[in-house]
């Protein structure tokens, strides 16, 4: 059985076809793709392989002209051949009006001369001044997708796939969205966030993001034995100013490498996003065009159950906050959110944390809560000592006030001074209103009140402490 001369051709071609690929690190970014010439792309300081080894890359005086980015920059060229044209005119016309007058003056003559002058230098600067804004404009549009105006190609023609070194351009980062229904359940959804200003364009069948550096230098490190030994004092030295200058570089460059230990056009078809690892992530039939616009790409979506409060912190912020707390399914890799509330926006720019082995979101300010907290006047102050020991009596008043008009609950947290030394004590004497509070006194003088406030209500708590040290002492908080 033999094969027609199409299929031979359509098998050979296909055998011949590559895969393209991304990977993206927090440092720099590997692209491969099968070249159709040698254009690579307005990008700076890149390196390419072929079948793994270096190929000369060099600049090229004319792109492609069905590049999408080559197609904007002739327009900006144009534009500035325009713009230039017409300040030659004007240079031009400028030299007409200064040669030498004649003789002879017929005003008629001079005056339709002068009319006709003055309107053409008007128009020619009104084109100069527009055709300016609009360079500017595409400049700064081009600017914004490719760091240089000057395109590169390899110099070599590679019958494989060509890899890429991108050092910078392309930068990712993960955004969460969360609906809140009824302060019960949480809608949580992940998305990629891709912006490409590299100058290559990009359309890779498999994108891999990570959340590391491709680049990490890890000191080797060996078992040293800890010794110890008689003391003897050493006899103090004197370092020269240069010496210390140099041990601070050093103690600089160690916390840096430190740092980075810790750290370390419309598409054919939709992309595919997917979570393979906690800050891994695979996207597949990826456009990304080098637009300088963030790609959003959906990772994922979960519930699960939720829990919310209304909180202040009176000590720190007068203010009150809806906080809610969850066990999320998978690890949160950013702390900013969205918020929404049956698909009404809440807040644009949100933070969460992990706090007491769940996931924390602080959600919203409480506007209809206003709380004010005033010191208690000196006068009213109680000091005295009995016997060796100075008792100072100290406290604060918090006025709270509903201006709703429904019922709003709310835990409160304040403070009284701890001390870290016997010789100064400090006790809880009273939580005083109206009504009694509920309220708790935990380790180093918390205390957390749990208040309901009727509509419209305003209710004021008397906080009291007392603070005991020995007469001869001062002391401060």
């Amino acid at each position: 059985m033999t094969l027609s001369k199409t299929a031979l051709l359509l098998l050979l071609g296909g055998g011949m076809s590559y895969a393209s690929s991304l990977s993206v690190y927090k440092d720099s970014s590997f692209y491969s793709f099968t070249p159709e010439n040698n254009f690579i792309g307005f990008a700076q300081n890149i390196h390419a392989k072929c079948k793994g080894n270096t190929i000369p890359v060099s600049e090229m005086t004319l792109c492609p002209p069905e590049d999408r980015l080559c197609k904007l920059l002739s327009h900006v060229e144009r534009l500035e051949e325009k713009e230039m044209s017409v300040q030659s005119n004007l240079k031009v016309l400028e030299k007409l009006i200064s040669l030498p007058q004649p003789n002879t003056f017929d005003a008629v003559t001079w005056i339709d001369a002068a009319r006709l002058t003055g309107e053409e230098e008007a128009r020619l600067t009104s084109i100069a001044t527009k055709l300016k804004n609009e360079i500017n404009i595409q400049q700064n549009n081009f600017r914004k997708q490719a760091p240089r105006r000057v395109a590169l190609q390899t110099l070599q023609t590679c019958p494989s796939e060509v890899e890429i070194t991108i050092p910078y351009g392309i930068n990712f980062s993960t955004l969460y969205e969360a609906n809140i229904v009824d302060d019960k359940e949480i809608e949580v959804t992940q998305y990629l966030s891709i912006l490409n200003s590299s100058g290559i364009d990009i359309v890779a069948d498999s994108a891999d993001f990570y959340y590391r550096f491709a680049n990490q230098y890890v000191h080797p490190i060996h078992f040293n034995p800890w010794i110890v030994s008689k003391y003897e004092p050493k006899p103090k030295r004197m370092y020269k100013k240069s010496m210390m200058k140099n041990a601070r570089a050093d103690m600089a460059m160690m916390a840096e490498e430190s740092m980075m230990l810790e750290a370390a056009g419309a598409p054919p078809s939709a992309p595919v996003a997917s979570y393979e690892d906690a800050r891994e992530y695979k996207i597949t039939n990826l456009t990304l065009p080098s637009s300088g616009v963030p790609l959003d790409v959906k990772l994922l979506s979960w519930k699960t159950a939720l829990d919310c409060e209304v909180r202040a912190y009176t000590y720190v912020n007068t203010r009150a906050f809806h906080v809610c707390s969850f066990s999320p399914k998978f690890q949160i890799d950013s702390n900013k959110w969205k918020i929404k509330s049956s698909d009404v926006v809440i807040n644009e720019n949100a933070v969460g944390e992990y706090r007491n082995k769940s996931y924390t979101l602080y959600t919203k300010v409480e506007e209809d809560i206003q709380i004010q907290r005033r010191p208690i006047v000196k006068k009213e102050r109680e000091t005295g000592i009995f016997g060796g020991t100075a008792r100072k009596k100290d406290g604060f008043k918090l006025i709270l006030t509903n201006k709703s008009d429904k019922v709003k609950t709310l835990t409160l947290v304040e403070r009284i001074p701890t001390s870290t030394t016997e010789e100064i004590k400090s006790k809880l004497l009273s939580v005083k209103s109206e009504k009694n509070i509920d309220y708790k006194e935990l380790k180093n003088g918390k205390i957390e009140m749990n208040i309901t406030l009727a509509a419209n209500q305003t209710k004021e708590i008397e906080i009291l402490f007392e603070i005991s040290y020995d007469k001869d002492l001062k002391v401060n908080y």
